[in-house]
């Protein structure tokens, strides 16, 4: 039977509303709303000790709430400097250490951005690095364990759905991470019907296979846009952007997704988070 899971980017501004602290108290915060997911995202770099991610990890197991972690945002694998791509190499490498800690079985990344590059040579650089390194950093990594490139909201990012989906082709250990606000930012708000969300679920249907495919990581949000792209995340209140969940939660359940959804709402993720899971529980 296909379950779809749901849960918050990090903590919602209710959650330090109510008086918590920090996240070692989130899994029962997130069990009690009937949530199953969470995303820790080390965004802006490294902070944490093991030892402190071996404690959050053991309590997010107690309370059977799965973790995904998100990899730093300057990662750039087709940056030309070759001291900064020895970093970026280094911020996965972190990632899969921290993962081993946590007990997380994700790790989500940005791949890349253009700089002064042609998209197309930007690209092909990307892969081919990307494809070296993965016998490398899938030697540190259990079975269960993928990274997770995700789709871009920005014009000058590498990251367009055909994109990523191209690039886990290069090995079985990558799963897309579909940003769906991000898509949508990026082509001007064009997910408006289930047709237009099955499309990019063929695509990868047709690359990837349908184990990949149906277990595919998701993060969704509405997002506010101009000609270049994202330019902030918004919550469910947003009536101008989107793009709605509805649509999408027909293909879910139409497909028999297994899929891991995390919302990135702006300060409401686990109510967002939520309001999709009941949306989809009512709808099968």
């Amino acid at each position: 039977m296909s379950k779809v899971l749901f849960g918050p980017s990090g903590n919602s501004e209710s959650f330090y509303a109510e008086g918590h602290k920090g996240t070692i108290e989130t899994p029962k915060w997130l069990k009690d709303k009937k949530l199953d997911l969470f995303e820790y995202s080390f965004g802006r770099g490294y902070t944490m000790k093991t030892d402190m991610a071996q404690k959050l990890g053991e309590e997010f197991k107690k309370y059977g709430i799965e973790l995904s972690l998100h990899a730093p945002y300057f990662i750039n694998f087709a940056n030309p400097d070759e001291e900064m791509f020895q970093k970026t190499i280094g911020y996965i490498k972190t990632g899969i250490k921290f993962m081993h800690s946590f007990g997380a079985k994700r790790l989500i990344f940005h791949p890349a951005s253009c700089g002064k590059a042609k998209r197309e040579d930007a690209v092909a650089l990307m892969n081919e690095r990307i494809a070296s390194l993965m016998p490398e950093f899938v030697a540190d990594m259990t079975e269960d364990m993928f990274l997770c490139p995700e789709t871009m909201g920005k014009t000058m990012q590498i990251g367009t759905y055909k994109e990523i989906i191209d690039l886990c082709t290069v090995s079985e250990k990558l799963m897309p991470t579909f940003d769906f606000g991000h898509i949508n930012a990026l082509t001007q708000g064009t997910l408006k019907t289930k047709e237009d969300y099955q499309r990019i679920f063929d695509y990868s249907f047709d690359k990837l296979g349908e184990w990949r495919t149906k277990n595919a990581h998701i993060h969704f949000s509405k997002i506010e846009y101009g000609s270049k792209g994202e330019i902030r995340h918004l919550t469910f209140e947003d009536k101008i952007y989107g793009p709605e969940f509805e649509p999408l939660c027909e293909c879910l359940i139409e497909n028999g997704m297994n899929c891991h959804i995390i919302c990135e709402s702006n300060g409401t993720m686990a109510e967002d988070s939520v309001a999709m899971k009941n949306t989809y529980l009512s709808m099968q």
